[in-house]
Formats: C-alpha cells, sequence, structure tokens
C-alpha cells in the first residue's frame, strides 16, 4: 500500500529509483524495497517524501494534537508539560 503510492510519487515526477536515492540520500536498493512493500522505517519513508516535495502529506498521518477547551480553561491557558499517574479515589 505505501510502497505503491510512494513508486506513483517517484513516477509522477519522471524520477528513476537512483535520481531519487541521491536525492534522498539512500541507497537505491532501499527506494525499490520500499517500493515493493518491503516494511520500511519510518526515516526511510520521511526521507523520500521529502525528496518527492511531499512531506506534507506525513502531516495528515500525524495531525497535531489538539487541546481541548475544558482541559485549557482547567489547566488555567498553560499547556501541558508531563504525564501523570493516575490518581485513585
Amino acid at each position: 500500500m505505501i510502497g505503491g503510492r510512494l513508486q506513483a510519487y517517484r513516477l509522477q515526477r519522471n524520477l528513476t529509483v537512483h535520481a531519487v536515492a541521491t536525492k534522498a540520500g539512500l541507497n537505491p536498493n532501499t527506494v525499490m524495497n520500499a517500493e515493493h512493500g518491503a516494511n520500511p522505517r519510518l526515516v526511510t519513508v520521511i526521507r523520500l517524501l521529502r525528496a518527492y516535495d511531499r512531506l506534507d502529506g506525513l502531516d495528515a498521518f500525524l495531525p497535531a494534537p489538539r487541546i481541548s477547551p475544558l482541559a485549557l480553561l482547567e489547566r488555567k491557558g498553560k499547556p501541558r508539560r508531563r504525564a501523570s499517574k493516575p490518581r485513585h479515589a
């Protein structure tokens, strides 16, 4: 699934595997493996998206966290800085 999309991005830009590998700082075999679904590491996907000028796609996958208005009121407008243990009554 991801591999097919990565390959489609490369072909849309009319780039060879070698050209993308050079631009992304990867080995051409890594690019080919990612395109054929060999479970690429996240850093590889990010480098490829950056090479295709499609890093904005990562924002859709991992959007910025939203703070609920009630939580913001409880914290008096200050964002949360650390996690805490659950309190049992």
